[in-house]
């Protein structure tokens, strides 16, 4: 009954959110939705990793990279996004395996995995940064508006339309999280999470383990910052790459539930909104703030909420469901004294 109740309810949502923009038109707030849904399956992607203790501050760069070969490809060589956005999960794929590999293999994990990972974030930003006669460096980079087929230059003004694209992309994502969740390299990247050694003395292929549930989360978060830089048409260093977007990842994550397939959407609403009302509150004053509130909410979050907003509700209310079901018991107990 309860498998049943939760497919009536996704059913449901999923009704309610594909028939959102027929209904409600406000260019805005879809604009602010369509930022929600890409930005929450970046969060999804980079969680892949991090609930099984592979805390990983590369994601900045992986996303920069699905961003700019897409664009570059179209600007420089005419090469439709529909072949630039699989060219940028490759290469991101690519780099992933490039830097995991030798980790995996020697061991590098804990904070010294950590540490590897930023360097990779940080490089990726200053190689986009220092090819600025091509990348437009710190100034940003807009990729060519289309003079004929939109489609094939995956380019729309209708906001609707791209509405429906980010949330058939949020939608996958939280497909692969379910997959992911019932396969059984689940519980081998748990039992490895838990104690390597103990993991490979049973058996599991742990580097090949790692290494699998690395290129997947590589790979989707390249293609968020490829669906990114086509629906905002402009993007620069700092929006899609760097240190400051794999912290991004990392707090929406752990704040909105990182065992929870929800929980990055949770993460995406706090951040998006956070930003926007710095942005209308405040302006030019406010930039950099949305950062300082991230280090500062991570901070509270790990020490009094580990389990993030709603893994902590969960959490609750599946207590609150056992409490009544122990008073049965114990009813049925002294209705019943000799059994």
């Amino acid at each position: 009954m309860m498998g049943q109740g939760r497919l009536v309810a996704w059913g449901l949502g999923l009704t309610a959110l594909v028939a959102l923009p027929f209904v409600y038109r406000d260019p805005y707030h879809l604009h602010i939705l369509v930022l929600i849904l890409i930005w929450s399956f970046a969060y999804t992607s980079w969680s892949m990793m991090g609930r099984f203790g592979l805390v990983s501050l590369g994601h900045g760069g992986f996303m920069g990279i699905g961003a700019y070969v897409t664009a570059l490809l179209w600007n420089h060589l005419g090469l439709s996004p529909w072949i630039g956005i699989p060219v940028g999960m490759v290469a991101a794929g690519a780099l992933a395996l490039i830097v995991g590999y030798p980790c995996f293999r020697f061991r590098i994990t804990g904070h010294y995995f950590v540490l590897v990972t930023l360097a990779l974030s940080g490089i990726v930003l200053q190689i986009i940064t220092a090819t600025r006669d091509y990348t437009g460096g710190s100034l940003g980079y807009t990729p060519n508006r289309a003079s004929g087929n939109k489609l094939l230059a995956l380019q729309f003004d209708d906001k609707t339309t791209w509405y429906l694209i980010a949330l058939a992309v949020w939608l996958g994502g939280i497909v692969a999280w379910h997959l992911i969740d019932r396969s059984m390299s689940r519980y081998a990247l748990e039992a490895i999470s838990e104690d390597e050694d103990a993991a490979a003395a049973a058996g599991v292929d742990v580097t090949a383990e790692k290494l699998k549930i690395t290129l997947i989360s590589a790979v989707m978060t390249a293609l968020a910052g490829a669906i990114y830089c086509q629906y905002q048409m402009f993007i620069t260093p700092d929006t899609v790459s760097g240190i400051a977007v794999s912290l991004q990842m990392v707090f929406a994550a752990i704040v909105g539930g990182l065992f929870v397939s929800l929980g990055p959407t949770v993460g995406a609403v706090i951040t998006i909104l956070l930003a926007e009302t710095l942005r209308i509150g405040f302006g030019t004053r406010a930039v950099g703030w949305d950062n300082l509130v991230y280090g500062v909410l991570l901070v509270l979050f790990i020490i009094f909420l580990p389990k993030g907003i709603l893994g902590s509700l969960l959490d609750r209310l599946k207590s609150q469901r056992k409490v009544p079901r122990a008073h049965e018991q114990k009813a049925v107990q002294i209705a019943r004294p000799g059994t």
